[in-house]
């Protein structure tokens, strides 16, 4: 799959009309270079804090409106990107290696450029988040009720590994490959406690191989070992996530209720669970400040006890990347300090 590749340098003033202007309070990082070259390994937030000292601040200075911040698949290896700093703005220049882009009186012309897809660059690491990405991660009622089950292996062994036989029930026609998983915990609503969704222990994959009631499926991959009562759902197809960063345009009040692994605190490139998705508004591309809690000090003087409840912190941001009804994942890209579960999230 190809795409084409316009010039940048003209379609990015257009995009939201000749009012458009960066925003006064983006600040420029101390080394901002007045150009950089892109490479491959590069990921759109790497490429904004060069210039920039808030990274996810970046489509304010490349202009961009609502659609392209959702696929913003506009920057490849081997672009210039250029950095006007009276804006300050940044926009792609001339391809390294493209052969010019002038004619022969010297004047520059449009190009049309061919990339493969694949090469676009992500907006955040993706050999983080890959294994989120497709992957069945929440699992609500509706879901659990509609998914498929594992009712026999072929062996005489209780629990199979790849390349073994299934049977499964409740097997619809609307795919060959399923992912097997099974509930792990419910991710619970912190103030009342009540669980708001279940975290899927992902077990491997299975295609369908025959038909019926119940349907016959091999094991193709398996991460640990499967067995009957496992459940299933239909693997979703592989996605290229190059959201642009970008704030919410109302205000958010969640919490980090789960960290990745079952651990009680982690840090920068980790991935988080949020108590608040879809339903809140939240969607994929969202920035999100994280806040520590401080906790309350008790402080006994000449007037006795008292108690003071310290003022929250902002220590870092989360990239959001993919959201379900209730619960929402997200990378954390900058801490100050460790990232613990009951910490805030909110509008940055």
């Amino acid at each position: 799959m190809m795409r084409i590749i316009f010039p940048l340098l003209v379609a990015f003033a257009s995009l939201l009309g000749s009012g458009a202007h960066a925003q006064s309070s983006v600040r420029l990082a101390a080394d901002a270079p007045d150009s950089y070259t892109v490479v491959r390994g590069d990921t759109l937030w790497g490429i904004s804090g060069r210039f920039l000292q808030e990274p996810w601040r970046w489509p304010e200075v490349w202009r961009l409106n609502r659609d392209e911040i959702r696929n913003p698949h506009l920057i490849y290896p081997g672009q210039v990107i250029l950095l006007d700093r009276s804006g300050p703005w940044l926009s792609v220049g001339r391809r390294v290696g493209g052969g010019g882009g002038g004619t022969q009186d010297g004047r520059l012309q449009p190009r049309v450029y061919s990339e493969p897809i694949a090469e676009a660059l992500p907006s955040i690491p993706l050999q983080i988040i890959e294994p989120f990405l497709n992957r069945p991660l929440v699992i609500d009622q509706p879901r659990l009720d509609g998914s498929a089950t594992i009712v026999a292996t072929e062996t005489s062994r209780v629990l199979t590994g790849t390349g073994d036989t299934v049977f499964a029930k409740n097997v619809s026609d609307e795919a060959e490959l399923w992912h097997i998983y099974r509930p792990a915990r419910a991710l619970e609503d912190p103030r009342t406690r009540a669980p708001i969704a279940w975290e899927a222990a992902y077990l491997g994959t299975a295609r369908v191989t025959e038909r019926g009631e119940p349907t016959t499926l091999e094991i193709v991959s398996a991460v640990e070992e499967i067995g009957t009562g496992d459940l299933m759902m239909p693997s979703e197809p592989p996605s290229v996530f190059s959201y642009a960063p970008h704030a919410p345009d109302f205000d958010v009040e969640g919490s980090i209720i789960s960290i990745y692994r079952g651990v009680s605190e982690t840090g920068r490139l980790n991935v988080v669970a949020l108590d608040t998705g879809e339903q809140d508004g939240l969607e994929r591309g969202h920035v999100l400040a994280l806040y520590r809690n401080r906790g309350v000090a008790e402080y006994r003087g000449e007037e006795g006890k008292e108690s003071f409840r310290l003022p929250e912190k902002r220590y870092g941001v989360a990239f959001v990347f993919r959201v379900f009804e209730r619960v929402a994942y997200a990378l954390v890209m900058e801490s100050d300090g460790p990232v613990t579960i009951g910490d805030a999230v909110r509008k940055p």
